[in-house]
């Protein structure tokens, strides 16, 4: 039997958790909750705060502070890394059957600008 090294087993810890989250919500809200759409927001935030952490890197770096430098930048690869664990997760598409876009969302932020949008 191969041994996992400490980046598969935290991968695979990383993968068991976010599925056993999205199975815990999808039992207890089966009908109103679509997972797609969660996980699709889900990395867009992650990926936001991927790139709020290089940035602050780069700052740090910038000041010659190498060691708080590195601490964000490993931050920011440990959200590289869930994101394509979170990304890696299949989620079945919910059936149109209403006709409306999946990918439309529109409706829930009127404005059209968007989560962020303040």
């Amino acid at each position: 039997m191969t041994q996992l090294h400490g980046s598969q087993l935290h991968d695979l810890r990383l993968r068991l958790l976010v599925q056993q989250e999205s199975e815990r919500i999808a039992d207890s809200q089966p009908d109103e909750l679509d997972l797609s759409v969660v996980q699709a927001r889900t990395l867009c935030w992650l990926a936001l705060l991927a790139e709020a952490h290089e940035e602050q890197a780069s700052d740090a770096e910038g000041r010659g502070d190498v060691e708080q430098a590195m601490g964000w930048f490993a931050d920011a690869m440990r959200l590289r890394d869930v994101i394509n664990v979170v990304s890696s997760i299949e989620i079945p598409l919910p059936a149109a059957s209403d006709g409306s876009d999946p990918d439309d969302f529109s409706s829930d932020y009127p404005d059209e600008r968007g989560p962020l949008a303040a």
